[in-house]
């Protein structure tokens, strides 16, 4: 990796676990350029401004991050109820990128920029459904597979099983882990009522 290309990551890593930590608009450029130690110049080089760069951190560290976290377990010929479940637990209680104490990176960003920043909704709404289309993909292939409940609609299933693990994490801030056990174990039930009999 050339000089450059190597700064420029290193300023992207660093904005994030501040970003990550802190929340994106509690995140100057001036503490981003301290904890990068480059200099201003260096950083205006990169990016015309913050938001240019919020928008290459999902772009190129949460989009290939969470792509293997998120989508490829979903990808793999075992039972999709069994897949969404492992997922979620991996996700919830053994995944090292994601905080329990700073919530989901991606929903964080939607809560802060999307309300005000079309960039931001842009590169969150293709992540998200890409996820989400993903898992409907999943359900749907259990569905042919006899696997899966042919009366369920597998995209409202997406819908509330995505919106519960925003949900669960963004409880999870608040540093009680029991809402994560509470949370695996009512979706573990949930799922189970998808089957085919």
């Amino acid at each position: 990796m050339k000089k450059a290309a190597a700064t420029r990551m290193n300023i992207l890593h660093k904005a994030f676990e501040l970003i990550y930590a802190r929340g994106y608009q509690a995140t100057s450029i001036d503490e981003i350029i301290a904890t990068t130690q480059v200099t201003k110049g260096a950083f205006f080089y990169h990016f015309k401004n913050k938001d240019e760069m919020g928008v290459a951190i999902i772009e190129e560290i949460l989009k290939p991050t969470l792509n293997n976290s998120f989508i490829t377990p979903l990808e793999r010929d075992e039972h999709p109820l069994s897949a969404i479940y492992n997922l979620m637990r991996y996700l919830l209680t053994k995944d090292k990128f994601l905080k329990p104490e700073y919530g989901c990176p991606a929903a964080n960003f939607t809560h802060e920029m999307t309300p005000w920043n079309a960039n931001f909704s842009r590169v969150l709404n293709e992540l998200t459904e890409q996820w989400m289309q993903v898992m409907t993909r999943a359900l749907e292939r259990g569905k042919k597979q006899g696997l899966v409940s042919k009366d369920i609609n597998a995209k409202q299933v997406t819908l509330f099983v995505v919106s519960g693990y925003w949900g669960i994490r963004n409880l999870g801030k608040l540093g009680n882990k029991s809402y994560y056990t509470s949370y695996l174990k009512e979706l573990k039930n949930y799922l189970n009522t998808l089957r085919q009999i």
